[in-house]
């Protein structure tokens, strides 16, 4: 009976403040969205249509193209036109509610978190 592994261990892959950080940003954005959607336009039609429809975007998104086990691997700059379309998107929402405060302050901790994690996929 052999009980030793010969499988070589995958090593653990580092994961900093801002990727908690992004991680975090990323589910305010979707959360955003659909209270956009919901609080922005007339309910049932289309608020209910957007407020599910916006997040579920934006996922998909996220999914294909931004995520670490994303479908299609893509160059960083379609990353970030990916990041920048999701985030920027909420901040807007915030905006249009009638919160400049709560949007910029998301959109500029969002940019200079996207700016340190651009730096390290390029560095990388």
């Amino acid at each position: 009976m052999n009980l030793v592994n010969d499988a070589t261990p995958e090593p653990n892959p580092k994961v900093g403040a801002n990727d908690l950080l992004r991680f975090l940003l990323e589910i305010f954005a979707i959360v955003t969205l659909g209270i956009f959607g919901f609080a922005a336009f007339a309910l049932p039609w289309p608020g209910v249509f957007i407020g599910i429809g916006l997040p579920l975007l934006a996922i998909l998104l996220w999914g294909l193209f931004r995520s670490p086990k994303a479908v299609f691997h893509v160059d960083p700059f379609v990353k970030a036109l990916v990041e920048i379309a999701v985030f920027s998107t909420a901040a807007i929402a915030w905006w249009i509610m009638g919160q400049p405060v709560v949007a910029v302050v998301f959109a500029v901790v969002a940019a200079v978190s996207g700016v340190i994690n651009g730096r390290r996929e390029f560095r990388d």
